[in-house]
């Protein structure tokens, strides 16, 4: 199983490794946010409805005071989410570089040894398909999850938004 996953990298050649680490950086702020998302927002409830109470002993009035502590809740509750969607973005941009430079290495072997040479056509072809798919398959996982996190903190912001009401 290792050994044909490492073939596997092998042939997608160097981007597919940056493909890699690219999702694993995106799974692991999706997965924070969800986190953040289940733990943070009841002490982010708590604290928002202590201050709401402690508004009274304010002199900001009450719509000041309760729009700036949901721009509070949702700093805090979309903290990542920017650096989340770029790596959504990046994603299938390093497949189509991988695409690219494994069409390079097709083009490369053509012009040095015909149509002769299959294994290294295939190799080059190989590359970009791979680095195709990768990109592609990982940026769309991340792009649903990255709607139903949204979703999920619109919904809390505007439940937050209810209790400040």
């Amino acid at each position: 199983m290792v050994d044909s996953l490492l073939a596997l990298f092998y042939r997608g050649g160097p981007l597919l490794w940056a493909i890699l680490l690219a999702s694993v950086g995106m799974w692991y702020l999706i997965f924070a946010g969800f986190d953040r998302l289940m733990r943070e927002l009841p002490k982010i409830q708590a604290e928002l409805n202590a201050r709401w109470r402690a508004r009274k002993r304010s002199r900001v009035g009450g719509e000041v005071c309760r729009l700036g502590l949901l721009a509070l809740a949702e700093s805090r509750l979309k903290s990542g989410l920017f650096l989340l969607e770029a790596l959504v973005q990046v994603l299938p941009l390093l497949g189509l570089l991988g695409t690219v430079s494994g069409m390079i290495k097709v083009f490369t072997v053509l012009t040095v040894f015909g149509t002769g040479n299959a294994r290294a056509l295939a190799s080059g072809i190989s590359e970009a398909l791979i680095t195709t798919l990768a990109g592609l398959v990982t940026a769309l996982s991340g792009l649903y999850l990255i709607g139903y996190l949204k979703g999920r903190i619109q919904a809390a912001l505007a439940r937050l938004s209810l209790l400040l009401s």
